[in-house]
């Protein structure tokens, strides 16, 4: 079988490729717009916002990991078909389940998610909490100093290691039995940003502190990095109480026969980031 991997040299994609080469079950090919090397796999230069530029990537590939929020999913997902693809896998969001088609981020999972339902595809969806990797973003502060300064310090989240998704992905991407199911995966507890700046501070041997950054603070930061209905979509999740990031479910170790991964195993698996 031959499998491609969209988005590869995300924290995501890049998990689903070293699952999928680790088994050694068929080719991967890694879809990423810089291409080069992502584990072993065989890089494939492409944007998936230019349909046409990617007539010829779907031939011959029999399954497909894609996340998502495409400017036209549905057009992707003819394309794959025609192209002889059979299965996709999607990476989505828990913020789906009751979300409100009004917030931006719920509504491109959610228009994302229809999409690959009607396809004629085989497929599966995955619908993870927050990423331990998204501590990554405290990289710049921690090499200024010891003082962290983030959003939503109070907000609780059941991080998931993206290696649990990559794994899970890659059951559903080489076997049947995943088949038509939309799949909520957590880590194994909840914890706030002080927690897990706190095993990092372990790890590293350094005295590091959490400031809680103020809500008009963070607004203003995330207004001049992404688009306002984003800021606004993250507002009404974690203040608006739009979305409770915080519940732990069972589904990876139920699938992956071991415990979900903690934070701190995270964590020691990147400290060179640190």
């Amino acid at each position: 079988m031959t499998f491609l991997v969209a988005g590869a040299t995300g924290n995501v994609g890049a998990e689903v490729v070293r699952a999928l080469v680790g088994q050694g079950v068929g080719e991967v090919r890694a879809l990423s717009r810089r291409g080069g090397a992502v584990g072993g796999a065989v890089p494939v230069v492409g944007d998936l916002a230019d349909r046409a530029a990617l007539a010829d990537v779907w031939t011959g590939v029999d399954a497909v990991f894609l996340p998502a929020g495409q400017p036209d999913v549905a057009g992707l997902l003819a394309d794959m078909r025609a192209g002889g693809v059979r299965r996709v896998v999607l990476l989505s969001t828990g913020a789906v389940v009751g979300g409100d088609l009004d917030n931006a981020v719920t509504r491109f999972n959610v228009v994302s998610e229809a999409a690959v339902r009607d396809a004629g595809l085989e497929w599966t969806v995955l619908r993870p909490s927050g990423f331990a990797s998204n501590a990554l973003q405290w990289v710049p502060q921690l090499a200024a100093g010891d003082v962290v300064r983030e959003p939503f310090a109070d907000v609780p989240v059941a991080v998931i290691d993206p290696a649990d998704i990559g794994a899970v992905a890659a059951l559903a991407l080489t076997g049947d039995g995943l088949a038509g199911r939309s799949l909520r995966l957590t880590g194994p507890a909840a914890t706030l940003p002080a927690d897990r700046l706190a095993v990092l501070a372990d790890l590293l041997g350094r005295d590091l502190h959490l400031e809680p950054e103020p809500d008009d603070a963070a607004r203003r930061r995330m207004d001049a990095a992404m688009p306002p209905a984003y800021v606004d979509a993250f507002f009404r999740f974690f203040r608006g109480g739009e979305y409770d990031d915080s519940r732990v479910t069972s589904v990876v170790p139920d699938l992956l026969g071991r415990p979900a991964r903690t934070f701190g195993q995270w964590a020691r698996d990147h400290l060179d980031a640190f």
